[in-house]
């Protein structure tokens, strides 16, 4: 290997893991305020890759007409579970929510067709109406038995995940698509051709890791979420209202699920089921970083992007069984040097 193959590797395995880290923090920002560990963050991607490519094609997504189901639905099971909470002022935010914001989006992807409006539109498009399904899932499938083990939160994940996988493959099919390129501009460094989509997967990824730490230290509802990851129980007994935190904190995964699909789209085709192996390599940055820090989540999410780089260079079918195998280690030492703590305290 000459240093210009190490180069280019790098830079392979440093875009790769920027997308592997949105996920990772993702991850991580469900754990933490819901102690679920949210397997299905990998189809958030899929489905955001998926419904821009169908947009692009001046097809509306079937992923919209999901969208107003678990809006109808989601109203359901808040005026069930709170009925006392969704009166008055709080019924029509009850409602603005679950039934007008998808009803919107419904009406935009029919009568607003994208290609008068360009590729922005179509972005910002598929990225709310995947966004949105984030607390709506929370809702409906989480919120009911939130205060349950970690182990039935993880079955019930399982659940949400098969449920969308078919999902996927009902709306989109076993083929996988590709959208258009949002710069065509590279940069010639040497042996390296950065492209403009790898700068932007980079540049994104920075910005939202600064945009999520000003949230939580600036803001109210970030320190809300911190205090909720600190402590559920002494923020539930102090007024904090945890439910919303936890459609709060699926709101923001599913965005950051959906914005990492939209920008790999282009460089990648994109299949029902891609999100889940994505899913599981940025599960193994969430790891390293002990499922709490979000800065060692973003270095250990970019590690096991260079390490898949490099694997594939020097053995391409054993790529995948390298990357996992990471995590043997990583769970022996996580388990010996981690002090055990009980779910209640």
């Amino acid at each position: 290997m000459n240093t210009d193959i190490f180069l280019i590797l790098c830079q392979d395995g440093i875009v790769n893991g920027a997308v592997y880290a949105l996920l990772a923090l993702a991850l991580i920002l469900v754990f933490a305020v819901t102690r679920i560990i949210f397997l299905p963050q990998g189809e958030f991607i899929a489905f955001g890759a998926l419904t821009l490519a169908m947009i692009e094609e001046g097809k509306v997504p079937p992923t919209v007409y999901l969208l107003v189901v678990l809006g109808v639905a989601s109203a359901v099971v808040a005026l069930w579970l709170e009925p006392t909470k969704n009166r008055g002022w709080g019924l029509v935010g009850l409602l603005l929510e679950t039934i007008v914001a998808p009803f919107a989006l419904l009406c935009l992807t029919v009568w607003l067709p994208s290609r008068e409006f360009g590729l922005l539109y179509s972005v910002v498009l598929s990225v709310a109406i995947v966004t949105l399904m984030g607390p709506f899932i929370y809702r409906v499938a989480f919120q009911r038995i939130a205060d349950a083990s970690i182990l039935t939160l993880l079955i019930a994940a399982i659940g949400v995940h098969l449920a969308l996988t078919g999902l996927g493959l009902y709306f989109f099919g076993p083929e996988g698509s590709r959208t258009t390129s949002w710069v065509s501009a590279s940069l010639q460094l040497g042996a390296l051709n950065i492209s403009g989509q790898s700068t932007w997967i980079i540049g994104v990824t920075v910005v939202l890791v600064a945009a999520l730490y000003l949230f939580f230290s600036r803001t109210l509802s970030g320190k809300i979420l911190v205090a909720t990851a600190v402590n559920r129980l002494g923020a539930r007994l102090v007024g904090l209202p945890i439910d919303r935190s936890g459609r709060i904190a699926f709101a923001a995964a599913a965005f950051i699920g959906a914005l990492a699909g939209v920008l790999i789209a282009p460089q990648t085709t994109v299949y029902y089921d891609s999100g889940f192996v994505i899913g599981l390599k940025a599960f193994i940055g969430a790891i390293i970083a002990g499922m709490v820090s979000y800065p060692v989540a973003v270095v250990g999410a970019i590690m096991v992007g260079v390490i898949e780089s490099f694997s594939s260079y020097w053995s391409s079918e054993y790529k995948e069984i390298i990357v996992f195998s990471l995590m043997v280690p990583i769970l022996l030492w996580r388990s010996y040097s981690s002090k055990h703590v009980d779910e209640e305290e």
